[in-house]
């Protein structure tokens, strides 16, 4: 699931034979809702909306009316084209496959909860202050570096926080991707 026609035609690029849906930016009709729901019920959808305002709003509006979709995000980095504007149809084949790679779902990590492995405590605003993800002057590159890692992509620290409740980030993955990204934690 994409904003526009561009955008589909790089992620069919960098993937090959798939199908795209596209909402036309905020064109989400009632009848494409459906149609995005039954899709989502028979075999899942992936939303790829762009890494700016609009996608966030667009990806809040599935969300709120599509169960367990996946999610995948886009640096801002990657996205932007040359005259600055920001969407999919930017990116490179290599930055879309890399963020493919990169999705989950929220069963995925409920899977792993239900996995029987021990799990810590989820992130929450005094690890982001802690870790320096917040209240520093390095903290939004320390959120992009290790978002962009993690698959959450680049947000601010509310985001942040939301993006990591979704997909049950706990302290520790946040640590270990500081160390792997800044070769240090906290």
């Amino acid at each position: 699931m994409v904003e526009g026609r561009g955008d589909a035609e790089v992620v069919r690029r960098a993937l090959g034979d798939v199908e795209v849906l596209w909402t036309d930016g905020f064109g989400l009709t009632a009848d494409k809702l459906a149609y995005i729901a039954g899709a989502a019920a028979e075999g899942g959808v992936i939303v790829c909306t762009d890494p700016d305002h609009a996608g966030e709003t667009i990806r809040a509006k599935l969300e709120r009316r599509i169960p367990n979709l996946r999610h995948v995000y886009l640096p801002q980095r990657e996205a932007r084209g040359r005259r600055g504007d920001i969407g999919w149809e930017n990116a490179s084949v290599a930055a879309v496959r890399a963020a493919f790679a990169r999705s989950r779902t929220e069963a995925e990590t409920e899977a792993e909860a239900e996995s029987g492995a021990p799990l810590s405590p989820g992130l929450n605003a005094t690890d982001l202050l802690e870790l320096g993800l917040t209240g520093v002057p390095a903290a939004r590159l320390r959120r992009q570096t290790i978002g962009r890692a993690l698959g959450l992509g680049e947000c601010n620290a509310k985001q942040f926080l939301r993006r990591a409740a979704r997909f049950h980030l706990t302290r520790r993955q946040a640590e270990e991707a500081l160390t792997k990204e800044w070769g240090m934690h906290g």
